[in-house]
């Protein structure tokens, strides 16, 4: 477990250092993430379940102390996820970071995120700054009521039965959403990844004929948060009204496992905020994801 500063700026300067975070921190560590729940889910479910154990998270987490306490965090994953990061610690961990770009997209609070990445491209050039695209602003939603309209009651937990036609669906959302394949790589691992999502009961959609015309699942879950991700409904099925309904089913089902449920959403998809908006959720933040 890595218990040794690695300094990102000379000592004495008072702007802190960074290292790799390792048992003796969870204390200090769940204590940062909970000061936050809902915009540090990701982090804080990742943790819950494996601790600070790199084998278990499948990347590092490395902490920014500064007078003597954790200040900041940064899950360094596939996803690059900032927590608590003021312009020292953003400077501090960028130094370490290295020329070599190992995430595929940064998370995390619009104006921390979008300042994360500007600064690793100041420091280390074209790996860091040549994107697939930015999306600078991603209202932050959630709702700890039941919700505001009528739920479809055919959306429910979907089962293994389900399974290919719920990875069909979350193949086209994927898409969909980010420009790119997800089986570019690596198909059976996220066809593992949704089954792992049915398996563990984090998994809602409508079948119609045969097919998933809708679904949502669970991202994240970490104490009353849980974190709605991969919400689509069928192009086909558009405009008639099915949203909300069927949204309103998704949060009956995700407030059985966490009460307080999130998510967050581009800010040009109006017809998506639009109906979180009716569904009950509300604006809390913004995030932002640049995506490689």
């Amino acid at each position: 477990m890595g218990t040794t500063a690695v300094h990102a700026a000379p000592p004495g300067n008072g702007r802190g250092s960074v290292r790799v975070l390792g048992r003796d921190d969870l204390a200090a560590t769940v204590a940062l993430l909970s000061a936050n729940p809902i915009e540090n889910v990701f982090v804080a479910a990742r943790v819950r379940s494996s601790g600070l154990d790199q084998t278990g998270l499948g990347c590092p987490l490395w902490g920014y102390e500064r007078d003597g306490g954790l200040r900041a965090l940064f899950h360094a994953g596939s996803n690059l996820v900032p927590v608590n990061a003021d312009a020292d610690a953003i400077d501090a961990w960028a130094r370490v970071a290295g020329r070599h770009r190992a995430c595929a997209s940064i998370i995390g609070p619009s104006g921390v995120a979008m300042a994360l990445w500007r600064r690793l491209g100041e420091l280390w050039g074209s790996d860091w700054t040549e994107v697939r695209n930015i999306r600078p602003r991603q209202p932050v939603m959630s709702i700890d009521h039941d919700p505001a309209v009528p739920f479809n009651p055919d959306v429910h937990r979907i089962s293994l039965e389900h399974w290919d036609p719920y990875y069909e669906a979350a193949v086209k959302m994927y898409t969909e959403e980010v420009g790119v394949s997800p089986l570019q790589g690596n198909p059976a691992g996220y066809r593992f990844y949704v089954r792992q999502l049915i398996t563990s009961g984090r998994a809602f959609g409508l079948v119609h004929r045969g097919r998933v015309v809708f679904k949502a699942d669970l991202g994240s879950v970490s104490g009353n948060v849980c974190q709605v991700q991969g919400v689509w409904l069928d192009p086909a099925m558009r405009g008639r009204g099915l949203a909300a309904p069927a949204m309103a089913a998704a949060v009956r089902l995700a407030r059985t496992v966490a009460p307080v449920v999130t998510l967050y959403v581009n800010d040009f998809n109006l017809p998506a905020r639009a109906t979180y908006a009716r569904v009950g959720f509300r604006d809390v933040g913004e995030f932002a994801t640049v995506h490689y």
